[in-house]
This record gives structure tokens, C-alpha cells and sequence, in this order.
């Protein structure tokens, strides 16, 4: 502005993108056919010092219990647990300066501003396990999908052959006006799960998920296997999957009592012989569990650590790409050559000394970066001179 200084205003922040755990959310059918969530873009600054508008941050509302993965190597970023547990998935774009914020004693009339720093695209796997105080565990047939029917209102698929349940029930066993939890009936494990034999590995990722674990054992012997057979087993496959699992609180108990007499047991010790048919046992099993699930609650120890990833940080970090050049990273550094004209020289000048500031030529000389090898910082790259 001609005799009155620069007067350029800075432009508004973009939004970010977060996810956050809501128990009003069951699913996530919803990604299935609209994957994108696209935070929205802010407005331009302008002249008289006039700033752009900031644009509020997208909330992503997503089911309790949500597992946040890479889209390419599964490793786990983020796990959702508990009501308004948030990740930050993309972090906004910041606005970029006026040319009013390069005022200085040096540079009374700055000839550039800032770009606007570009949205982040990223990719993710959501997975959604099972949420739950206690999980039923035994094998197909073992009763399970009867004792969930017994003490709650879930209605699974119930016959007399292996395999019944292929997706997970839930029931809410409910013992007074104060007091209820929720049960699974997971579906039936056999040997070599851990291994991913059946669908062993998909049901013990809802494993992980409860509280308490109630191994449930089939008294009459299913498919030739001794209780106490059919406990080392599924022990074993609990352990090999997951050692932690083993350390959960737990109940052993013995179904269809009404089968057998309890000479007929073997040398089995159990916590409680239950009939899902005749009620024997159920009410004392039930407020046991209840038990648990408190101490459990209380205790905290069911659920792992929140973690937190931010797909970008300010660390300056520099790697050797393939084709021999030398690839800088940071978002301090990206932004610091985001600027409008690079052929410049003030805004050149002003990036040079931006990058020294953040220890970009001292990262690039520890890499091993020579004269005349090619350097890139975002959409920038530039031969490498020792006088830079």
C-alpha cells in the first residue's frame, strides 16, 4: 500500500479431522459406501489487514471401540474405547501469512506472503471389535448361544450341530435395578485358532475387547473332548494369540449339569456346574460375573493405553531417497518454503534463514549431503550449495 506500509492479512486455518468415540454409533456401515471425510477449506486474507476466516475442525463420530489402522502396513494408530476419546486423522492446513507479518527494520515494504499450507490426504483401515464385559468362550456346542438366550434378551441361532453362531451376540444381563452388564457369545473356538484355523483369529480380536472371560465347558464330553481337555485347549489358543489374555479375569464353569451327575465330572474343578435349561446355578454364576466386571471397571486394566498419532510433526528429519537425492521433512520446514515466489529474493532470503533456524542445513550435512546434490522440501527442490 503505497505510503502506508504493507497491510496484507493472514489467511484462516483449514480444518482438521478427527475421529471420536460415540456410543449413540453401532457401526461403520456408514464407510462403506462414503468413505471420504473431507475437512473444509478456509477463506483468503486480504487487504486493510482484513484475516481470512477459520474454518471449524470435521468431528467424525465413530462406534466405541473403534481400531484405527495403516491402510498399507495394519499397524494400529489409534484405539477408540470410550466416549469422547478423539485422533486426530489429518490435521488442518494453517492459513499462511500476510505480507504484513514480514514487516521488519531490514524489510520495511516485504513484496510476498505465504501460501496457504495444502490439506493432508490419508488413508486408513477401521476396525470395529466387540465391546463387552464378558466374553462367553468355549467350543461349538459348548452351550453358549443357550445360556446368552437364558440371561438375556439376545436371541441367537440355536441347533444341535457345530458352528451355530458365525457373528458375535450380545446380551444385556440385567440382575436388579442397579446391576447388569454386558455378555458375548463368542463364537465357537477350536484348536489351531490362534493359527488362524476357521474363523479363529476374526473371533479373537472380540476376545480382546471384554473385561472378564467365562470359559464354558461342556460336561458331556463334546466331540470326545474332556472338559479339562477342552480348558487346556482353549487356554492354549487365548495364550498363543494374545499371553496378556490368560491374565484377565475369569470364571471356569461346566454346562448341561443337567446331563450328568457330578460323579460323572471327572476331576474337574469348576468355579460353578450350570444347566442354561433347568436354571440350576445361573443366578450365583451371574452375580459372581458381576463381581468381576466391577473390580475389573474399577481397576482399569481391560483396555489398552489411548495412543495418539499425528500423521506430521515440526521434527526436521532427512532420508536418502532411491534416485540419490536427499528428501527433507518436518512441517516447519515444508511451510517455511511455502511461500508465494520463490524467485523472490526477500521471500528467498527469508526461507534460507527459516530453514537455518530450524537446523535443516546442520540435519542435511549429518545426512551426508554433498555440493550439488539434489535436496527437495515439499514441492521445492534445489541443489545443495555449503553457502545456503
Amino acid at each position: 500500500m503505497p505510503e502506508g506500509g504493507p497491510d496484507g492479512g493472514d489467511g484462516g486455518d483449514g480444518a482438521a479431522v478427527w475421529l471420536e468415540a460415540d456410543p449413540n454409533v453401532s457401526s461403520l456401515l456408514a464407510f462403506r459406501d462414503h468413505p471420504h471425510r473431507i475437512g473444509g477449506s478456509a477463506s483468503h486474507g486480504q487487504g486493510s489487514g482484513k484475516h481470512g476466516k477459520s474454518v471449524p475442525d470435521l468431528i467424525v463420530k465413530v462406534p466405541e471401540g473403534t481400531v484405527v489402522r495403516d491402510h498399507q502396513t495394519g499397524e494400529v494408530l489409534a484405539e477408540l474405547n470410550r466416549k469422547g476419546e478423539r485422533w486426530m486423522a489429518a490435521p488442518g492446513g494453517q492459513g499462511g501469512k500476510g505480507n504484513a507479518r514480514f514487516l521488519s527494520n531490514k524489510r520495511r515494504a516485504p513484496a510476498f506472503a505465504e501460501q496457504g499450507e495444502k490439506g493432508q490426504e490419508q488413508w486408513y483401515r477401521l476396525e470395529l471389535r466387540l465391546f463387552a464385559d464378558v466374553a462367553l468362550v468355549g467350543f461349538p456346542n459348548a452351550g453358549k448361544s443357550t445360556l446368552i438366550s437364558r440371561v438375556s434378551a439376545a436371541k441367537p441361532k440355536i441347533a444341535d450341530y457345530p458352528f451355530t453362531t458365525l457373528v458375535p451376540n450380545l446380551g444385556v444381563v440385567r440382575l436388579d435395578d442397579t446391576t447388569d452388564f454386558i455378555m458375548a457369545d463368542i463364537p465357537g473356538l477350536i484348536e489351531g485358532a490362534s493359527e488362524g484355523t476357521g474363523l479363529g483369529l476374526q473371533f479373537l480380536r472380540h476376545v480382546e475387547r471384554a473385561s472378564v472371560l467365562l470359559f464354558l465347558l461342556d460336561l458331556t464330553a463334546v466331540d470326545g473332548q474332556t472338559p479339562a481337555e477342552q480348558l487346556r485347549i482353549l487356554r492354549h489358543e487365548l495364550g498363543s494369540y494374545k499371553p496378556e489374555l490368560l491374565e484377565r479375569p475369569s470364571l471356569v464353569v461346566g454346562s448341561k449339569a443337567d446331563v450328568l451327575r457330578p460323579e460323572d465330572w471327572g476331576d474337574l474343578e469348576v468355579d460353578f456346574a450350570i444347566s442354561s435349561v433347568t436354571g440350576e446355578n445361573l443366578q450365583p454364576m451371574l452375580w459372581a460375573l458381576s463381581a468381576l466386571v466391577k473390580e475389573a471397571v474399577e481397576g482399569d486394566n481391560a483396555y489398552d493405553e489411548f495412543v495418539i498419532h499425528r500423521p506430521m510433526t515440526d521434527t526436521v528429519e532427512v532420508v536418502r531417497e532411491d534416485d540419490g537425492g536427499y528428501r527433507v521433512t518436518g512441517r516447519a520446514a515444508e511451510r517455511a518454503v511455502a511461500l508465494s515466489d520463490l524467485t523472490n529474493w526477500e521471500a528467498l532470503d527469508y526461507a534460507r534463514a527459516k530453514l537455518e533456524n530450524l537446523g535443516v542445513n546442520r540435519a542435511l550435512r549429518n545426512a551426508g549431503v554433498r555440493e550439488g546434490d539434489e535436496v527437495r522440501i515439499g514441492e521445492f527442490a534445489f541443489d545443495y550449495a555449503d553457502d545456503l
